[in-house]
């Protein structure tokens, strides 16, 4: 749990330090993000734009056929009259008449636009101070936003203000039907992505010629709502304009130039075009001729014409298809960032390694791309790309430092605690879930395996300590692996004695039957050491295992400066004298009733005697685990301790001694013997067949 808490903490200070990165508007991020974002839209690829948005350019054939630019004023004329004749219903000029030609001149380019009735006069703001003609301000004056919706709250409005700029002069302006700006304004790295719709000038809001276009094109009136945070809206009747809070929209290109259907100027002006080709067009006149034209980088092309943008922003909005990057976005954004770390955090805590991690946060911000761009492509959702991979990129990194110095420091500790005594599968899953090793100690069932060298003193007697301690490196080697093998955990070695524990520390299914297995593999391998030892003319050993399964108390033990991990109660207490019992039954393998009812079925068991073992009162009924099956002796052993328990100790002893002389079952021996004792000297009225053990 406090790993998880760890992550999450440090997932919320990732978000929150982008968040801050965000705030900046550092130049160099925000430039990363756009870029990003122009991949996003070359992988979208060009669209089809609609029909009713036309361009008029002065391209290279008009300039061949007739002349270059600049033409005369009366040649423009005409290009304006054309268009009215071929039925445009509204003509934007993104070219500026800002000096006089002559007197001749400029009244015929004045008379065609007063003629025409539908041309947009176009004007450019600028800082650099000059002298304005009052009735050119005026002019311009007379097309400033009317309905202005602005909160009581709102000081002012965080709009794009300049102190002066370029009209056309008065004579030429004064038949236009409306004006409006063609500012473009570039991101910091110099690509145009956004066009301004409203900029601020002597205190009043003016509408772009892309505004004013579209107002007359569909005889709405536009209606700009102000909030404290800066536009709410923009809206046109119907028409909805989504632009951000400095009333910038965001453009959707539709590709390279070109795209908006373009027509040469000398085509209209020479009547070549077919009579309806251009009825009912919101046109925009510019230029694309190499040379004359303002060359507009953008994300799909680095020389497009200008005027395309602002052709490309009005067929957006009749057709209703932005680029949505507004206040409800910028929202988006930030619970995006908020979210997507936590989520990570929480798949990093799953994560069992660094690797898996940095493939969790891989896989994560690969959706996060992936949806992305599907709500670019298919709604035009224009969320930020940089930001929420930083926040997972951060999260990453801090949580894996995390676990790298912390949680798998703890982690390599344990392991190298644990893998001297544990089996590598418990060693992997402590490894996976920590937490759910309980140190200090936890009540639970668990098998315990205790086995013992018989005659070990006389052993030693024998060896040089050197070749003892030889022996017994060669006997507890294997041993120790056979319990590891099995998912045992070696608890201690007593001298020459092992104990094993079975189900802890963590679960281990079927751990009674792990235990019995343990116990018949020790004897195969016992015999593989004592043929080894009798080439080398070393004294072959023989051992005793005793094995219960009970409640016990687990965990480390011990003192702060040194401790074990080790098993405590009576249940551990019964199997250490189970193993001690082999000794009275010349048996290599007794387990108590418990483990035998728990493990495998087919598993060789035999009751052998119902013990009351030293230190214990009551009872226990105790098995052999046999290491050569056989049914018939199972059987018969079986039918000559129930007539011993019976008092048929005359049929019994026949029976026992048939076993001990055809089996050499020592189990059978030394019950000839009790029988014996009991035929000369019967046992007590109220004997029930329990054997008190003496010794341990």
């Amino acid at each position: 749990m406090r790993k998880y808490l760890v992550f999450f903490l440090l997932a919320l200070v990732s978000s929150l330090v982008i968040f801050s990165i965000d705030f900046a508007a550092l130049p160099f991020i925000h430039n990363v993000d756009l870029k990003m974002k122009d991949v996003r839209l070359l992988l979208r690829g060009p669209v089809k734009p609609p029909s009713s948005v036309i361009i008029v350019a002065v391209d290279n054939k008009s300039v061949k056929e007739i002349g270059r630019w600049p033409w005369s004023r009366e040649i423009f004329g005409e290009l304006l009259k054309g268009m009215a004749e071929y039925g445009v219903k509204v003509t934007a000029l993104d070219v500026v008449f800002s000096e006089p030609q002559n007197r001749i001149s400029d009244t015929a380019l004045a008379e065609s636009i007063a003629m025409s009735g539908n041309v947009i006069a176009g004007h450019f703001f600028r800082n650099e101070m000059h002298p304005i003609d009052p009735q050119v301000l005026e002019q311009v004056q007379s097309s400033k936003i009317q309905q202005l919706q602005i909160d009581s709250t709102v000081t002012s409005v965080p709009l794009m203000e300049y102190a002066n700029m370029d009209a056309n002069i008065a004579l030429i302006g004064q038949g236009a039907l409306a004006y409006g700006y063609f500012n473009v304004i570039s991101d910091s790295d110099g690509l145009f992505r956004q066009l301004p719709l409203l900029m601020l000038y002597k205190g009043d809001v003016y509408p772009s010629m892309v505004l004013q276009a579209l107002k007359h094109y569909t005889h709405e009136t536009a209606q700009v709502s102000v909030g404290s945070s800066g536009v709410r809206a923009i809206q046109l009747g119907k028409y909805t304009i989504p632009s951000n809070q400095e009333g910038e929209l965001s453009v959707n290109y539709y590709g390279s130039g070109g795209s908006i259907k373009t027509y040469s100027a000398a085509d209209i002006i020479k009547k070549r075009l077919p009579t309806d080709e251009l009825k009912g067009k919101l046109a925009f006149v510019g230029f694309t001729e190499m040379g004359i034209y303002d060359v507009r980088p953008t994300p799909f092309d680095s020389v497009l014409p200008g005027v395309e943008i602002h052709a490309t922003a009005a067929a957006n909005t009749l057709e209703q298809r932005f680029v949505i990057h507004n206040s409800n976005t910028i929202l988006s954004e930030r619970v995006v960032l908020l979210l997507l770390p936590l989520v990570l955090a929480l798949l990093l805590g799953l994560a069992p390694s660094a690797i898996i991690g940095f493939i969790a946060g891989s896989g994560l911000s690969a959706i996060y791309l992936a949806t992305n761009y599907l709500l670019f492509s298919r709604y035009l959702i224009d969320l930020s790309l940089l930001s929420p991979l930083m926040a997972l990129g951060l999260t990453t990194i801090s949580s894996e430092i995390y676990r790298s110095l912390v949680v798998d420091r703890k982690g390599r500790y344990m392991k190298k605690a644990f893998s001297n005594y544990v089996s590598a599968d418990l060693v992997a899953q402590i490894m996976k879930n920590p937490d759910s090793l309980k140190l200090g100690g936890e009540k639970r069932e668990i098998s315990i395996l205790f086995s013992d060298i018989r005659g070990f003193t006389s052993l030693s007697e024998k060896l040089s300590p050197e070749d003892l301690v030889q022996v017994l490196n060669e006997y507890l080697n294997p041993m120790t692996l056979i319990v590891l093998e099995e998912k045992g955990t070696l608890d201690k070695y007593i001298g020459d004695a092992v104990m094993a524990i079975y189900n802890a520390p963590l679960d281990v299914a079927d751990h009674a039957d792990h235990a019995c297995r343990s116990a018949l593999k020790m004897m195969v391998k016992l015999e593989e050491l004592n043929r080894s030892f009798i080439e080398r003319g070393i004294q072959t050993i023989d051992i005793g295992i005793g094995v219960n399964t009970g409640d016990a108390v687990v965990g480390n033990m011990g003192a702060a400066m040194r401790f074990d991990y080790t098993a405590i109660g009576d249940n551990v207490n019964l199997a250490s004298r189970l193993e001690g019992l082999n000794k009275m039954y010349g048996t290599h393998i007794i387990v108590s009733e418990s483990t035998k009812l728990l493990a495998g079925s087919d598993l060789p068991f035999r009751e052998i005697d119902l013990v009351a073992v030293k230190g214990k009162l009551q009872p226990v009924p105790i098995y052999e685990l046999m290491l050569a099956d056989s049914r018939e002796v199972r059987s018969t052993f079986s039918e000559a301790l129930r007539l011993y328990r019976n008092r048929e100790f005359t049929v019994a002893v026949q029976l026992f001694d048939e076993l001990c002389n055809q089996e050499n079952d020592p189990v059978s021996r030394m019950y000839v013997g009790r029988c014996r004792d009991f035929i000369a000297s019967p046992p007590p009225v109220e004997w029930d067949g329990i054997f008190v053990a003496k010794i341990k």
